[in-house]
């Protein structure tokens, strides 16, 4: 007797593709049929490599221009501890509850913010997404990573998550009614959303930062790729508008200085500089190369020679510069 499953005989007989004998080669590597190991990892594992780095593509190779190797994993952690001591331990600036049940954060890159708050909520549900499955596999049992894009239809329910968080995925979002709108719809009544985004406008308060330096041409060049994509790097104000335009109320907006080496007097964002300038040394090229060259189509060469000058600027101890953290966050109303 036939065994059958939903309506499946297991047992019929199994039909050959007749594709296989197209080449007279024998076996299936050399017809042009992969069977290792690696080819049979799912698509979301594959990548490309240009520039020595290697690129996110499952999604398109368009959908993020930052790398993400190991060396830039190292980086966005680093950069998560950086954040921390901006925000002086906090991981977050929205009032939520003290209980939250469900918390999803998007973009997460290493799902280290994710990790951090199921750590500190115990009782929450914390779920991951981002494009490309980076995330460890040793997690608090109450965190979870899944690929996504924010762009496409989510899968959860209404006035499902007690919480939203966001950081650093303007480069990878052109359609932001599509993610705004998708936020409200699954956030509940009285929840939060969070926007958190590093601005490319650079400052000093002492005027060491000049006109002529070079730094400024490397994120002026890198605004520019970002606006022929259409995404241009939001400010403080772009971020309130998207949260009121989806309809959050109570917004609030918090510019929060990153300065870049030891100059500070203050011992908290002493270290939080000196780090960011340890950041600085893979992280200027992973904003801007793949821009640089796929966008602006510039040369290797050409592109590397722009980094590389901005971080000697960015070494200079005579210049005291900084950008902004930019974080806005909004309510749902009840």
């Amino acid at each position: 007797m036939s065994a059958t499953v939903a309506g499946l005989n297991l047992q019929a007989d199994i039909e050959v593709d007749a594709a296989i004998y197209e080449n007279d080669d024998s076996d299936y590597a050399s017809s042009g049929f992969e069977t290792s190991t690696q080819s049979l990892t799912s698509s979301v594992n594959q990548y490309i490599f240009e520039n020595g780095r290697r690129y996110h593509s499952y999604y398109g190779p368009e959908k993020n221009y930052q790398p993400t190797d190991e060396t830039e994993q190292d980086r966005l952690d680093l950069h998560h501890e950086i954040f921390l001591l901006l925000l002086d331990g906090e991981l977050h600036l929205a009032p939520i509850a003290d209980s939250p049940q469900r918390i999803l954060d998007i973009g997460t890159g290493t799902g280290i913010w994710a990790i951090d708050m199921a750590d500190k909520h115990p009782s929450a549900e914390v779920v991951g997404t981002d494009l490309s499955p980076i995330q460890p596999n040793w997690v608090p049992p109450n965190c979870k990573f899944e690929v996504d894009d924010a762009e496409q239809d989510w899968t959860y329910a209404d006035d499902h998550f007690d919480f939203i968080h966001a950081r650093n995925i303007a480069q990878g979002v052109s359609n932001w009614t599509k993610v705004m709108s998708e936020m409200y719809r699954t956030v509940k009544p009285g929840g939060w959303v969070e926007l958190a985004e590093l601005g490319s406008v650079f400052g000093s308060d002492d005027g060491s930062l000049k006109p002529d330096n070079p730094m400024l041409r490397v994120w002026g060049l890198f605004d520019e790729a970002l606006v022929t994509l259409g995404r241009p790097m939001p400010d403080g104000d772009t971020l309130r508008e998207r949260l009121e335009e989806a309809g959050f109320v109570d917004v609030v907006v918090t510019p929060v200085k990153q300065p870049f080496g030891p100059w500070p007097k203050d011992k908290r964002l002493k270290k939080a500089a000196t780090m960011a300038l340890l950041c600085a040394e893979t992280g200027v090229e992973a904003y801007c190369m793949a821009l640089y060259t796929r966008v602006l189509k510039m040369s290797s060469e050409e592109a590397k020679q722009v980094c590389d000058a901005t971080l000697r600027a960015h070494k200079d101890k005579r210049t005291h510069m900084y950008n902004y953290l930019n974080i806005a966050y909004g309510r749902k109303p009840e």
